[in-house]
């Protein structure tokens, strides 16, 4: 049996997927106010709970081999990126898990102390390693799925809105990729106990996204670059009402503000390790784009 929490995310439900494609087990952690009918009809058995209570957590991991933990945090970094997955990883430990597999986030390990996602997700790798379970970590520089809603304004539009330097790198990978990565992380001998950095074949920098977008949809792009400093005012306007959403926002410029990026050397790695060549940006939104 499968526990896959985050089940309707978007690397949550490709991994429920999958799992069932291949007649496995599966347990879909999901919440009562979570579109679930799709993991239901492809035969998930669904549990529904709250990833802040740790009795659903205990319960969710009862007869569980495998725990995949995709689920993300809705500006609620230490409740659901901290403290739910150390909750797992305890239960995990009780219940006798044999393999656990944690989606991170690149750059978790470079200190960034203005990021609480990022922080929350490097204390829970280092438990996880110090855990004495089997474990695969992967962290994903950018998930293709997360474009598709700027594809489609830039389809009505033309407009993409670039905010910080466009020339900072990125090697953005496709979300099926990165589910079937980590589906395969609990059976290839070459990803136990290894934390991997994840990114699509090409390393790309910001402005090279509208260019792909003027590709498919053949439309001139009309790029508004935004500075940074928009997002650093309106983080201290807002730390004046609700200093709790200002910290939250920390984690999103620092996504703006930097690089997340894999080397060639990494990629080739881990198309090495799982035995298959990683999807192009481009080829992943004319699927989902339907072009």
């Amino acid at each position: 049996m499968f526990l896959v929490t985050g089940a309707t995310g978007d690397i949550g439900r490709r991994v429920v997927r999958l799992l069932r494609e291949s007649d496995k087990q599966v347990r879909a952690f999901v919440r009562l106010s979570s579109h679930y009918g799709e993991l239901e009809h492809r035969g998930a058995e669904l549990f529904i709970g709250d990833l802040r209570f740790e009795r659903d957590i205990k319960k969710a991991c009862q007869g569980v081999r495998y725990i995949i933990s995709t689920h993300g945090s809705d500006g609620d970094a230490l409740a659901l990126d901290y403290r739910a997955n150390i909750e797992l990883i305890d239960q995990a430990k009780v219940n006798g898990v044999e393999h656990f597999v944690f989606i991170s986030v690149l750059g978790a390990d470079r200190g960034y102390e203005d990021a609480p996602v990022f922080k929350a997700k490097r204390e829970v790798e280092k438990y996880l390693v110090s855990s004495g379970l089997n474990y695969t970590i992967l962290r994903p520089a950018g998930l293709a799925s997360n474009l598709l809603p700027l594809a489609e304004r830039f389809r009505e539009t033309g407009i993409y809105v670039l905010i910080g330097d466009a020339k900072n790198r990125t090697s953005i990978v496709s979300t099926d990729d990165l589910a079937k990565i980590a589906v395969n992380s609990v059976s290839v001998i070459g990803a136990r106990n290894q934390i991997f950095p994840v990114g699509g074949p090409s390393i790309l920098t910001r402005e090279d996204i509208p260019r792909t977008f003027s590709r498919i949809f053949n439309k001139e792009p009309v790029i508004i670059n935004a500075p940074l400093f928009l997002v650093d005012g309106f983080r201290g306007a807002l730390g004046l009402i609700n200093p709790q959403a200002q910290k939250s926002l920390g984690t999103f410029r620092t996504l703006l503000a930097n690089e997340f990026f894999c080397k060639t050397e990494e990629i080739t790695n881990l198309e090495a390790i799982f035995t298959f060549p990683l999807e192009p940006l481009e080829s992943f939104l004319k699927r989902y784009l339907s072009i």
